[in-house]
């Protein structure tokens, strides 16, 4: 049995989550009805009331203040909830206020943790509203305001995804100890796939799983949300090109929290400058004019690649050199001296080796004495590189303690 959190919005559409909340119970899980709305007046009574969510939830005049102070707060409410194992999945039905406060809750759970968002806007943009989690959005199709033969065939639907997905959870979560490997995850871009593709291959023959995460914004943004998830044993961080764009002005930028995720984790990380040497933008005619003299190179018709210059590589490498710092237990950087990525190698359109050598000696003039840095007279893509890189996350997840001694 799966205790489901059912949250809405009860003072507008109580009687609807009521009947979501009946079908759950009704299929052999408890649900926990959970009102976010805006008047404190539910038409139905909850289990867990706005004002234990928002302690200082006043009603105010003001409708869009009152979704943004609750679409707040919920999030850290709903961590608690998870983290005391009082909750096994959540779903949800809203229109546009439902939507932002369902889902706000929601991405604050770990991966894995069951979410069904059942919405008005499931049809449109869905982005802002899922983030990096695993939201399963699911069109509403008519209006979520009162029960109908469609409404009712929606939520019966909905009530029967969510319960299957919790029960496949615990099924799942009762032999994953017998069964899952150790996991690590990966940044990998189109200019770095041999060495990941290497380093991957050593390191699942050494007993790991490795999942790889493409290095396009929001690929970075998940992976570092799967490494903030717990579910991770070690970090191997060869293309942190998102960070040449977050710096730069690039398209692809993961937000200037990147790299911050295995520092707070704790976790044994290995860090490669990979990729920096790019700055990523879409067609060329499309660039600004300021941008259209520097070196550019087209890498299909949708995607053009700015050098970074000098300037650039040394601003890129106070970011990594700061991030890095701050963690408690010290990773591991790797410096390939004969290129970053495929195109900056000697005779490729990006060689620069000025702009090379600033990148390395401020990392190696930034960087705290106990962070190992390591200088490879090697390209990124050599197997000999990718080796160095599997072999190094294997130390020190050898020199890690494991679950069972914590």
């Amino acid at each position: 049995m799966a205790t489901i959190a059912v949250v809405g919005c009860l003072d507008t559409k109580g009687h609807e989550h009521a009947f979501l909340a009946n079908a759950i119970r009704g299929l052999g899980h408890t649900p926990l009805l959970i009102d976010t709305g805006t008047t404190n007046s539910p038409q139905v009574t909850p289990d867990i009331g706005v004002t234990e969510i928002c302690e200082s939830f006043s009603e105010p005049n003001d409708r869009g203040s009152c979704v943004s102070e609750i679409a707040a707060a919920v999030g850290p409410f709903f961590r608690r909830l998870a983290d005391n194992s009082r909750i096994d999945a959540v779903i949800s039905l809203g229109g546009g206020g439902g939507t932002s406060i369902g889902t706000a809750a929601m991405r604050a759970l770990p991966l894995g943790i069951p979410k069904v968002m059942v919405s008005t806007l499931a049809s449109g943009n869905t982005a802002a509203y899922v983030g990096t989690s695993d939201i399963v959005m699911m069109p509403s199709i008519v209006d979520v305001a009162g029960l109908n033969r469609l409404s009712r065939s929606i939520f019966t639907a909905a009530a029967h995804a969510v319960c299957g997905m919790a029960e496949a959870r615990q099924t799942r979560s009762a032999a994953a100890s017998a069964t899952d490997k150790p996991l690590i995850v990966a940044s990998m871009f189109g200019n770095t796939t041999d060495c990941v593709r290497v380093a991957t291959e050593i390191l699942e023959a050494a007993g790991y799983e490795v999942l790889t995460f493409h290095a396009t914004g929001t690929g970075g943004r998940t992976m570092e949300s799967l490494i903030a998830s717990g579910m991770v044993s070690g970090v191997l961080d060869i293309t942190t090109t998102e960070i040449a764009d977050e710096i730069c002005g690039g398209v692809l930028s993961a937000g200037p929290t990147r790299l911050e995720a295995a520092g707070i984790a704790d976790l044994p990380a290995i860090v490669v400058p990979g990729c920096v040497d790019m700055i990523n933008f879409g067609p060329r005619e499309q660039m600004p004019a300021a941008l259209q003299s520097r070196r550019l190179y087209q890498h299909n018709d949708q995607v053009t690649l700015m050098r970074s210059t000098a300037e650039e590589n040394r601003q890129i490498a106070v970011f990594i050199a700061d991030k890095l710092n701050a963690y408690r237990k010290p990773p591991t950087v790797l410096l390939p001296l004969k290129g970053v990525s495929v195109v900056a190698e000697a005779g490729g359109p990006f060689h620069d080796a000025e702009a090379d050598r600033v990148l390395f000696s401020t990392l190696e003039e930034r960087l705290n004495p106990q962070i190992r840095l390591v200088k490879a007279d090697l390209a990124i893509n050599d197997p000999a590189f990718a080796t160095l890189c599997a072999t190094e996350l294997k130390s020190l997840l050898q020199q890690a303690p494991s679950e069972q001694d914590e």
